[in-house]
Protein backbone atom coordinates (compact mmCIF):
# COMPACT_ATOMS: atom_id res chain seq x y z
CA UNK A 1 0.00 0.00 0.00
CA UNK A 2 1.16 3.38 -0.80
CA UNK A 3 1.18 6.09 2.32
CA UNK A 4 1.93 9.46 3.07
CA UNK A 5 3.93 9.51 6.40
CA UNK A 6 2.42 11.99 8.85
CA UNK A 7 6.07 11.68 11.49
CA UNK A 8 9.50 10.32 11.22
CA UNK A 9 9.04 6.72 11.76
CA UNK A 10 12.70 4.32 11.80
CA UNK A 11 14.43 2.96 8.75
CA UNK A 12 11.00 4.07 6.48
CA UNK A 13 11.30 7.56 6.32
CA UNK A 14 9.97 11.19 7.46
CA UNK A 15 6.59 13.37 7.55
CA UNK A 16 5.56 14.11 4.05
CA UNK A 17 7.20 11.35 2.06
CA UNK A 18 5.36 8.65 -0.18
CA UNK A 19 6.12 5.73 0.43
CA UNK A 20 5.06 1.54 -0.24
CA UNK A 21 4.73 -0.66 2.70
CA UNK A 22 3.12 -3.85 3.07
CA UNK A 23 -1.13 -3.41 3.72
CA UNK A 24 -0.55 -5.16 7.03
CA UNK A 25 2.08 -2.82 8.38
CA UNK A 26 -0.10 0.27 6.95
CA UNK A 27 -3.53 -0.91 8.58
CA UNK A 28 -2.12 -2.44 11.52
CA UNK A 29 0.37 -0.05 13.03
CA UNK A 30 0.98 3.39 10.50
CA UNK A 31 -2.03 4.59 10.04
CA UNK A 32 -3.88 3.67 13.67
CA UNK A 33 -0.73 5.01 14.85
CA UNK A 34 -1.35 8.08 13.28
CA UNK A 35 2.50 7.93 11.82
CA UNK A 36 0.81 7.75 8.43
CA UNK A 37 -2.36 7.99 5.92
CA UNK A 38 -3.49 6.37 2.92
CA UNK A 39 -1.86 8.28 -0.19
CA UNK A 40 -5.42 9.05 -1.54
CA UNK A 41 -5.55 11.96 -4.55
CA UNK A 42 -6.79 13.98 -2.08
CA UNK A 43 -4.02 13.42 0.89
CA UNK A 44 -1.64 13.49 -1.71
CA UNK A 45 -2.41 17.58 -2.15
CA UNK A 46 -2.37 18.09 1.59
CA UNK A 47 1.29 15.79 1.30
CA UNK A 48 2.89 18.96 -0.51
CA UNK A 49 3.17 21.34 2.43
CA UNK A 50 4.28 18.36 4.29
CA UNK A 51 7.44 17.62 1.97
CA UNK A 52 8.23 21.35 2.41
CA UNK A 53 8.29 20.71 5.98
CA UNK A 54 10.20 16.93 5.48
CA UNK A 55 13.05 18.37 3.83
CA UNK A 56 13.98 20.84 7.49
CA UNK A 57 13.19 18.20 9.38
CA UNK A 58 15.36 15.53 7.87
CA UNK A 59 18.24 18.20 7.93
CA UNK A 60 17.55 18.98 11.71
CA UNK A 61 17.48 15.07 12.37
CA UNK A 62 21.00 14.36 10.05
CA UNK A 63 22.52 16.92 12.52
CA UNK A 64 21.11 15.80 15.89
CA UNK A 65 22.60 12.37 14.58
CA UNK A 66 26.04 14.09 13.57
CA UNK A 67 26.06 15.34 17.05
CA UNK A 68 25.32 11.67 18.45
CA UNK A 69 27.95 10.13 16.38
CA UNK A 70 30.73 12.80 17.46
CA UNK A 71 29.62 11.72 21.38
CA UNK A 72 29.64 8.10 21.37
CA UNK A 73 32.97 7.99 18.44
CA UNK A 74 35.76 5.65 20.30
CA UNK A 75 33.66 5.36 23.64
CA UNK A 76 35.47 2.45 25.38
CA UNK A 77 33.15 -0.07 27.30
CA UNK A 78 34.28 -2.66 29.87
CA UNK A 79 32.76 -5.84 30.86
CA UNK A 80 33.52 -8.43 33.29
CA UNK A 81 32.39 -12.03 31.61
CA UNK A 82 33.21 -15.85 32.38
CA UNK A 83 35.53 -17.76 29.78
CA UNK A 84 37.02 -20.79 28.84
CA UNK A 85 40.69 -20.87 28.84
CA UNK A 86 40.77 -20.21 24.73
CA UNK A 87 39.09 -16.93 25.47
CA UNK A 88 36.03 -17.55 24.32
CA UNK A 89 33.20 -16.27 26.60
CA UNK A 90 30.37 -18.42 28.38
CA UNK A 91 27.82 -16.12 26.61
CA UNK A 92 28.22 -13.09 25.56
CA UNK A 93 27.80 -9.18 25.92
CA UNK A 94 24.78 -8.59 24.12
CA UNK A 95 24.03 -5.51 21.99
CA UNK A 96 21.35 -4.78 24.60
CA UNK A 97 23.57 -5.03 27.21
CA UNK A 98 26.35 -2.22 24.78
CA UNK A 99 23.38 -0.13 24.61
CA UNK A 100 22.73 -0.23 28.40
CA UNK A 101 26.11 0.88 28.90
CA UNK A 102 26.43 3.58 26.45
CA UNK A 103 23.36 5.51 27.69
CA UNK A 104 24.83 5.13 32.01
CA UNK A 105 28.67 6.58 30.62
CA UNK A 106 27.29 8.89 27.85
CA UNK A 107 23.85 10.03 28.51
CA UNK A 108 23.26 8.76 24.61
CA UNK A 109 20.25 6.17 24.23
CA UNK A 110 20.21 4.27 20.80
CA UNK A 111 18.02 1.30 19.87
CA UNK A 112 20.39 -2.01 20.31
CA UNK A 113 19.14 -2.88 16.59
CA UNK A 114 21.71 0.14 15.54
CA UNK A 115 24.49 -1.67 17.44
CA UNK A 116 25.59 -3.19 13.74
CA UNK A 117 27.03 -6.66 15.72
CA UNK A 118 25.03 -9.73 16.80
CA UNK A 119 27.19 -9.71 20.18
CA UNK A 120 31.12 -9.86 21.54
CA UNK A 121 31.41 -13.85 22.09
CA UNK A 122 35.61 -13.45 23.32
CA UNK A 123 37.87 -11.98 25.75
CA UNK A 124 39.47 -8.85 24.56
CA UNK A 125 39.13 -5.48 22.53
CA UNK A 126 36.73 -5.10 19.63
CA UNK A 127 35.36 -2.43 17.23
CA UNK A 128 31.39 -2.39 17.17
CA UNK A 129 30.07 0.11 14.49
CA UNK A 130 26.86 1.77 15.45
CA UNK A 131 24.33 2.43 11.94
CA UNK A 132 23.57 6.66 12.69
CA UNK A 133 23.40 7.19 8.85
CA UNK A 134 25.40 10.36 9.19
CA UNK A 135 28.39 11.79 7.88
CA UNK A 136 30.95 10.06 10.80
CA UNK A 137 30.35 6.26 11.54
CA UNK A 138 30.86 5.88 15.33
CA UNK A 139 32.68 2.79 16.35
CA UNK A 140 32.53 1.62 20.09
CA UNK A 141 35.57 0.37 21.62
CA UNK A 142 34.22 -2.90 23.76
CA UNK A 143 36.97 -4.65 26.09
CA UNK A 144 35.93 -7.61 28.12
CA UNK A 145 37.82 -9.32 30.41
CA UNK A 146 37.73 -12.70 32.54
CA UNK A 147 35.12 -11.54 35.77
CA UNK A 148 37.69 -12.21 38.12
CA UNK A 149 40.27 -9.60 37.11
CA UNK A 150 37.90 -6.84 36.19
CA UNK A 151 38.28 -4.96 39.59
CA UNK A 152 42.00 -5.14 39.14
CA UNK A 153 41.38 -3.96 35.24
CA UNK A 154 39.47 -1.17 36.16
CA UNK A 155 41.65 -0.16 39.12
CA UNK A 156 44.48 -0.28 36.93
CA UNK A 157 43.03 1.87 34.57
CA UNK A 158 42.05 4.69 36.93
CA UNK A 159 45.71 4.62 37.83
CA UNK A 160 46.65 5.25 34.37
CA UNK A 161 44.15 8.02 34.23
CA UNK A 162 45.51 9.64 36.98
CA UNK A 163 48.97 9.59 35.64
CA UNK A 164 48.08 11.24 32.77
CA UNK A 165 46.35 13.79 34.31
CA UNK A 166 48.90 14.36 36.72
CA UNK A 167 51.58 14.36 33.46
CA UNK A 168 49.51 17.11 32.35
CA UNK A 169 49.25 19.26 34.95
CA UNK A 170 53.40 19.10 35.32
CA UNK A 171 53.27 20.19 31.34
CA UNK A 172 51.12 22.86 32.32
CA UNK A 173 53.16 24.07 34.98
CA UNK A 174 56.42 23.54 33.66
CA UNK A 175 54.94 26.36 30.78
CA UNK A 176 53.35 28.62 33.25
CA UNK A 177 57.11 29.02 34.80
CA UNK A 178 58.54 29.69 31.53
CA UNK A 179 56.07 32.29 30.55
CA UNK A 180 56.89 33.85 33.72
CA UNK A 181 60.89 33.65 33.72
CA UNK A 182 60.49 35.47 29.92
CA UNK A 183 63.62 38.11 29.92
CA UNK A 184 63.19 40.81 31.39
CA UNK A 185 64.22 44.16 28.42
CA UNK A 186 66.46 46.75 29.35
CA UNK A 187 65.47 50.30 28.26
CA UNK A 188 68.07 51.88 26.41
CA UNK A 189 68.45 54.76 28.04
CA UNK A 190 69.07 53.07 30.99
CA UNK A 191 71.62 50.75 29.36
CA UNK A 192 73.32 54.41 28.07
CA UNK A 193 73.34 55.61 31.44
CA UNK A 194 75.13 52.81 33.04
CA UNK A 195 77.92 52.77 30.63
CA UNK A 196 78.57 56.78 31.13
CA UNK A 197 78.52 56.03 35.21
CA UNK A 198 81.11 53.60 34.49
CA UNK A 199 83.01 55.96 32.16
CA UNK A 200 83.14 58.29 34.73
CA UNK A 201 84.34 56.31 37.37
CA UNK A 202 87.22 55.17 35.39
CA UNK A 203 88.36 58.21 34.34
CA UNK A 204 91.61 59.76 36.40
CA UNK A 205 90.39 62.62 38.67
CA UNK A 206 91.66 65.88 38.60
CA UNK A 207 95.44 66.19 40.04
CA UNK A 208 95.40 62.18 39.14
CA UNK A 209 98.10 60.19 37.18
CA UNK A 210 96.22 57.91 34.75
CA UNK A 211 97.30 54.27 35.42
CA UNK A 212 99.93 53.15 33.47
CA UNK A 213 102.14 56.51 33.15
Amino acid sequence: MKVILLDYVYKHGVAGEVIDVADGFARNFLIPKGLAVQATEAELKRAAKLREQAAAKRAALENKMNELAKIIDGVELIFGRRAASTGKLFGSVTTQEIADALLEKTGVDINRRRISQQGVRELGTHEVPVRLGTEISPVLKITVVREDELAEYLAKREREAAQEAQALEDSEDVQAQAEDMQTEVIPATTVQEAVEQLQQDDAPQEGQTPAGE
